[in-house]
């Protein structure tokens, strides 16, 4: 009889536990979209297009550059919308140290994008901004 009412314990027991386990790989498995990239759509909701600025480099060159900024939300964009002088600004700031050489190739330009995106993140309070495109560059 003690047998026969461990065996049967014993067996529930491994049945709860494979059913628990069975149950947390399958809300793992079907959560684990919560990650996905925003649509093209949401991105250009949530994006503000800095317009084309004339500059002097650090080199005596001249660039023409434009930006487009991707947020994370509404609320970041429309206070970015507000704060577009200071964009400029540190736009400005850091175009006046680079030479031409250092915003040639890849690498360059992708420096210049992080470096605005983490200036102008220190100035935000509603929400964040995540990536800064280059969208037209020009150096005479």
């Amino acid at each position: 009889m003690k047998n026969k009412l461990l065996t049967i314990t014993l067996i529930l027991l491994v049945t709860i536990t494979l059913v628990g386990v069975l149950a947390l790989v399958v809300l793992l498995k079907f959560n684990g979209d919560e990650t996905k990239e925003p649509s093209i759509d949401e991105v250009i909701e949530a994006s503000v297009d800095v317009p084309e600025l004339t500059t002097n480099l650090l080199s005596g060159d001249y660039i023409r550059i434009s930006f487009k900024v991707q947020t994370d939300g509404k609320k970041a964009k429309e206070e970015l919308e507000k704060r577009d002088f200071q964009v400029k600004n540190i736009i400005i700031e850091e175009l006046s140290e680079l030479k031409s050489e250092e915003l040639q190739g890849k690498e360059g330009k992708q420096q210049l994008e992080t470096t605005i995106k983490d200036k102008a993140n220190s100035l935000m309070q509603e929400g964040e901004i995540e990536r800064v495109y280059i969208t037209s560059y020009m150096i005479q």
